[in-house]
């Protein structure tokens, strides 16, 4: 089982399953930032002049996040981690305060929906995507070279 999980194709699998949610969801929210932008008006928590602005960048950060995440470039996973966290603590918001509304995540989703049960959904999906990044992060470490790990460096920092 841990040859598996240490698994380079396990790895590959989680990053890009979480590259191609990324991919999609900004895709979705490039498509039409107004739906976007009223969004993050409705949960409150920003200035509602920021919400335009912020409809067009947050969706190119996930899409370049995303696309760095795919060829594994540096920064690329500390940035979808960082925005995970900041989902999951906006939707966490939402729920706190019992929003009826859609999360956004991708896209307006069907008005006669519930909009509600929409944001817990998001909330757990969410927390599922930051348990793969943590993942992706383990493997890294668990993968690094024994000499660079920062243990081994204050170690062999100690030894006469």
């Amino acid at each position: 089982m841990r040859h598996i999980l240490l698994s380079v194709w396990t790895y590959r699998l989680v990053r890009l399953a979480l590259a191609g949610a990324f991919l999609l969801a900004g895709a979705v929210k490039l498509a039409d930032p107004a739906v976007l932008a009223v969004t993050i008006k409705a949960f409150g928590i920003l200035p509602p002049a920021w919400a335009h602005p912020l409809a067009v960048v947050l969706p190119l950060v996930e899409v370049l996040a995303a696309l760095g995440l795919v060829f594994d470039l540096r920064g690329s996973l500390g940035t979808i981690a960082a925005l995970l966290l900041v989902f999951v603590a906006v939707l966490a918001w939402g729920l706190h305060l019992g929003l009826d509304i859609d999360c956004g995540c991708y896209g307006p989703a069907d008005p006669e929906a519930k909009a509600f049960g929409g944001l817990r959904t998001a909330f757990e999906r969410d927390l599922v995507m930051l348990g793969g990044a943590a993942f992706c992060y383990f493997w890294r470490y668990v993968r690094r070279p024994a000499q660079a790990r920062p243990e081994a460096v204050y170690c062999n920092f100690r030894q006469p």
